[in-house]
C-alpha cells in the first residue's frame, strides 16, 4: 500500500489531498495510518520533514466523521499538543487544508496573543483543538476549556515538549481526559524520559519507526569549518555573499546571540530576520512570511523558536553555534534536504565547540567533514589527541567558571580526539558570543592573500565534492505530503 487512494479514506479528505499534488504516500505515512484507522494507540519515532502531520491527521479526520456534528460545548472530540505557537499554526494549517471538505470546526489555543478570540472559539465546542500545553492549562483552569469528551489525543514532537519542561502540564492534561480514547505519540528521538511517557499515558501502542533515532538526514551534506570565535561573524558574511545560498537558517544558542547575529549581517547589507522567544507572534509570523516569500533569504533562530518553522526550499542551515545536546543539531540540519531534496550543513566550530562536535559525531555515527578552504580557517583549532584521563571538563558558566581549552597536537579533520563534556547552552543561558576562555593559542585565523576565494571553493558553491555541490532545495516538486497539507508544509 503506497498510495492514498488505497486507505479507503472519505472521497473529500482524497480530494483535499490530491488538490496538494500528493498522490504517494512517505513511509511514516504507510506505516501509521492504517493503524491509525484500526483504532490502536501508536508510538511513532520520526523526525521533522518526514510527512508526521499527514500521518496523525489524515486519519484522525476519517475517525471524527464517524461521529460528526457531535461537539460538546466548551470542549474537543480531538487535541493535538504541540510544543510551540509556530508548530501549532502549521498544523493548523495543513489541517484546515485537509479538511476543506468537511464540517469541522477547528480551534487553535496559544500564548503570546490575547485569549478572547480563543474562548469564543471554544463555546460551542470544536471538533479539532490544537493547543500549546501552557494556555490550554489556563483556559481550563478558568473554565473555558474542558477536556472530558476527547476522544483522539495526539502529542507531536513529544521529546521536545519535555525538553521544553512541559512534563508537569502534560500529566495535569492528561488527568483531565477521558480513559477511554486513542492516542498517538510522535517524537524525533526516544531517550528514557520520553519513553517513560509513552508508556504512562499509551495503552497497549504499536510502535512505527522510519529511521532510527538521532540519524540525520542522508541528502544532507554535513561540514565543519574550523574558526576562531572572534570571527564567526566574519565567516558568516563570507558565506552568505555566495548567491546561490538561497535560503539559509542560522542557529544559535541564545536569544541575545541571535539578535546580534541579525544586526552585523544588516550592517554588512544582507537582509535578515530573527526568531525566538522575546519576539512577539506577530514578528515570528511576520519573519516567516518574509522568508517563504524570498524577501529574506536568511532566518536567524534559536532551537527552540525554530521548531515551528516548515519552509520549502532551505538550502543551508549554518550551526553559527554548535548545539550543547547532538539531538538539536539533527532537529537544526533536518530543516533543510526535505522530501528527496538535497541541502548543505555549515557548521561553525571554535576551539571550544571541538567537544560538541564529537559529541554529534558520535550521536549520528559517522564523521562531519572539515571544510578548510575558507579564509578564516582556524588550523590549530582542529580536533586534538588527548591520553586517557587529559579530557578538559565542561564549564559551569553559571558560576562563571571557564571550561580549560584542549592541548596541542592539531590535526586538520575534525573527526578524532574532541574533547568530551557538555556545558548550558540553551536559549535563555548567557550569550554564546563572548569567548567562554582567554585561549588565544591555536584560534588565529590564517592571513590568507585571497579574502574571498573563488567559485567553487567556498560552502555554498558548486564543486564536486565540495560543500557546494549544486544549488540543493531548487526545483523539486513534492509527489506527496510531508508532514502536511500544503506543499510547504513539513512538520
Amino acid at each position: 500500500m503506497s498510495k492514498f487512494a488505497d486507505l479507503g479514506l472519505r472521497q473529500s479528505i482524497l480530494r483535499a489531498v490530491e488538490e496538494g499534488g500528493y498522490e504517494t504516500m512517505t513511509p511514516i505515512q504507510s506505516q501509521a495510518i492504517p493503524k491509525i484507522l484500526d483504532g490502536k494507540d501508536l508510538i511513532g519515532v520520526a523526525q521533522t520533514g518526514t510527512g508526521k502531520t499527514a500521518a496523525f491527521s489524515l486519519p484522525v479526520l476519517q475517525l471524527l466523521l464517524k461521529g460528526e456534528g457531535q461537539r460538546p460545548k466548551k470542549g474537543a472530540r480531538s487535541l493535538i499538543l504541540a510544543p510551540t505557537r509556530e508548530l501549532a499554526i502549521q498544523i493548523g494549517e495543513n489541517v484546515r487544508a485537509y479538511s476543506k471538505y468537511l464540517h469541522f470546526r477547528m480551534a487553535l489555543i496559544y500564548g503570546g496573543t490575547s485569549a478572547k478570540p480563543q474562548i469564543k472559539a471554544m463555546a460551542q465546542g470544536v471538533d479539532i483543538l490544537i493547543a500549546t500545553p501552557g494556555r490550554l492549562i489556563d483556559l481550563m483552569d478558568q473554565g473555558f476549556v474542558s477536556l472530558r469528551s476527547v476522544e483522539y489525543l495526539i502529542l507531536d514532537e513529544a521529546d521536545r515538549m519535555l525538553d521544553m519542561g512541559f512534563i508537569r502540564d502534560i500529566q495535569k492534561i492528561i488527568k483531565q481526559l477521558p480513559t477511554k480514547r486513542q492516542t498517538l505519540f510522535f517524537s524525533a528521538t526516544m531517550p528514557g524520559s520520553v519513553a517513560k511517557l509513552a508508556n504512562s499515558i499509551l495503552s497497549n501502542p504499536v510502535r512505527v519507526e522510519v529511521a532510527p533515532a538521532a540519524t540525520t538526514a542522508e541528502k544532507v551534506k554535513q561540514y565543519a569549518l574550523m574558526v576562531p570565535k572572534a570571527r564567526k561573524r566574519d565567516l558568516l558574511v563570507h558565506v552568505l555573499k555566495d548567491e546561490s545560498i538561497k535560503r539559509a537558517i542560522v542557529f544559535t544558542r541564545t536569544k541575545h546571540g541571535a539578535n546580534r547575529v541579525m544586526k552585523h549581517l544588516d550592517q554588512k547589507g544582507i537582509k535578515a530576520s530573527a526568531i525566538h522567544g522575546n519576539k512577539s507572534q506577530n514578528a515570528r509570523q511576520k519573519a516567516l512570511g518574509e522568508f517563504r516569500s524570498g524577501e529574506i533569504r536568511v532566518l536567524v533562530a534559536t532551537d527552540v523558536a525554530a521548531r515551528g518553522i516548515d519552509v520549502d526550499g532551505v538550502t543551508h542551515v549554518i550551526n553559527f553555534e554548535l548545539p550543547n545536546e547532538p539531538e538539536n543539531y539533527v532537529h537544526r540540519i533536518g530543516r533543510t534536504a526535505r522530501a528527496g531534496a538535497t541541502g548543505i550543513s555549515l557548521s561553525f566550530c571554535d576551539h571550544e565547540e571541538r567537544v560538541y562536535l564529537r559529541d554529534i559525531e558520535r550521536t549520528i555515527r559517522q564523521d562531519v567533514e572539515v571544510f578548510e578552504d575558507h579564509p578564516f580557517h582556524g588550523a590549530g583549532m582542529a580536533a586534538q589527541e588527548h591520553t586517557e584521563g587529559d579530557e578538559p571538563k565542561p564549564a559551569n558558566r553559571r558560576g562563571g567558571n571557564r571550561r580549560r581549552s584542549g592541548g596541542g597536537g592539531a590535526k586538520p579533520r575534525g573527526s578524532k580526539g574532541r574533547n568530551q563534556g557538555r556545558s548550558d547552552g540553551g536559549e535563555n543561558k548567557a550569550s554564546g558570543d563572548k569567548p567562554a576562555s582567554s585561549n588565544a593559542d591555536g584560534n588565529k585565523a590564517e592571513n590568507r592573500p585571497n579574502s574571498r576565494p573563488g567559485p567553487g571553493r567556498r560552502p555554498g558553491g558548486r564543486p564536486g565534492g565540495k560543500p557546494g555541490g549544486g544549488r540543493p532545495g531548487g526545483g523539486n516538486r513534492r509527489s506527496r505530503p510531508q508532514g502536511g497539507g500544503s506543499r510547504s508544509g513539513n512538520s
